[in-house]
């Protein structure tokens, strides 16, 4: 990343060539001398680009005292770079550096030091950080080796902290009201499956898109960041809220046998023309009796009700699909759990763990 900034970048020193006897203790002299006199060749190392101001006239002044003392400033508009660690973003801190050194003179030649209260801020009003709070700065220096030689390295450190107000409205507020939104379908019966699906889906679609708005507001950095962990963890959330619906429809749906009803003709061999013979073949008298083509049916009914569950072959699971099931040798050693329930412990479970979640959060990124 990179910030942009506006100096004015005040030098002073000694040149002995440059002293003269004069009641006048201050020569003030305008730009174009500022190329006939010796300047230190210091850059800024950090810089992508840099602009001096030159309207109305170049924004430079050059000041010399008669015993040598040169004092030169200038406005600057400088690009400088800051490398931007943002695993806690955005409740992330930084110190974005602007380091200027001498370009060709090592700390034999040249040394820089800096003045008793030379680096001064401006008036914050009229600072233009839309995301950040100046929470101060700071200067040093320091000695770098090159293989050109020692030189000394001066920096000043701009503290900032980032303003949550904008990603709290835009996604984290979003994203809390999604997941408590999915926690409506906890409350509606089972039965209402176009419902429960819908609301489902339609709050897992919206996770997607806050997740995708969010991303797009973020450099493409390959760690996980602060933000990403919310997130992802409410679109888990959203996730396991239309899982529990599918899972409590599953088992709701094997509940109950299925008993179907076949319809069975016998046709009945008759050694009489009569509808009273038909005793002769079966005792049993029928249901129904059809005549076709003078020969007779009875139509008769059977209930078989498919009892899946009795020995426990579909509840090898934690869950229990039949009342017959609840008991059994192969129940030894399982945890019951009442499928029908599962809304009930729904509606306890996933606000406690997202209020757990959102305690832990919060707590761990903003003071610790």
């Amino acid at each position: 990343q990179e910030y942009q900034i506006d100096i004015f970048f005040a030098q002073t020193w000694t040149d002995s060539r440059l002293r003269f006897n004069s009641t006048m203790k201050i020569l003030t002299l305008n730009s174009n001398m500022v190329g006939l006199i010796w300047i230190p060749d210091t850059i800024f190392r950090n810089s992508k680009t840099a602009e001096a101001h030159w309207i109305t006239t170049p924004n430079q002044l050059l000041r010399i005292w008669n015993d040598g003392k040169i004092l030169y400033t200038l406005r600057l508009t400088i690009n400088a770079e800051c490398q931007l660690q943002l695993h806690n973003f955005p409740m992330d801190e930084h110190s974005c550096p602007l380091i200027f050194s001498s370009y060709g003179y090592p700390k034999e030649e040249m040394i820089y030091r800096w003045r008793k209260n030379s680096v001064e801020a401006a008036d914050q009003k009229s600072w233009r950080l839309y995301q950040f709070d100046f929470m101060g700065l700071r200067n040093t220096s320091e000695i770098v080796k090159t293989s050109a030689g020692d030189y000394v390295v001066m920096t000043i450190y701009f503290d900032l902290s980032r303003r949550m107000g904008y990603f709290t409205i835009q996604t984290y507020i979003p994203c809390i009201l999604t997941v408590v939104l999915s926690w409506v379908s906890f409350w509606i019966k089972k039965d209402a499956t176009p419902a429960r699906t819908a609301l489902g889906i339609t709050t897992v679609l919206t996770m997607t898109t806050l997740s995708t708005i969010a991303r797009k507001s973020l450099p493409r950095v390959s760690y996980v960041t602060a933000m990403d962990l919310f997130v992802t963890v409410c679109f888990l959330f959203v996730f396991a809220a239309l899982m529990e619906y599918a899972t409590l429809n599953y088992y709701s749906s094997c509940r109950k046998p299925n008993c179907t009803k076949k319809k069975k003709f016998v046709k009945l061999l008759q050694f009489f023309f009569s509808p009273q013979n038909y005793s002769v073949l079966d005792m049993r008298p029928p249901t129904t009796v059809i005549t076709l083509n003078n020969t007779m049916y009875w139509q008769d009914f059977e209930d078989a009700c498919v009892y899946e569950c009795l020995d426990g072959k579909d509840c090898q699971s934690f869950f229990c699909c039949y009342e017959e099931c609840k008991s059994g040798s192969w129940r030894r050693g399982r945890i019951h759990i009442d499928i029908l329930e599962l809304d009930s412990y729904s509606r306890v479970f996933f606000p406690t763990s997202f209020l757990l979640f959102n305690l832990v959060y919060w707590v761990g990124y903003l003071y610790l």
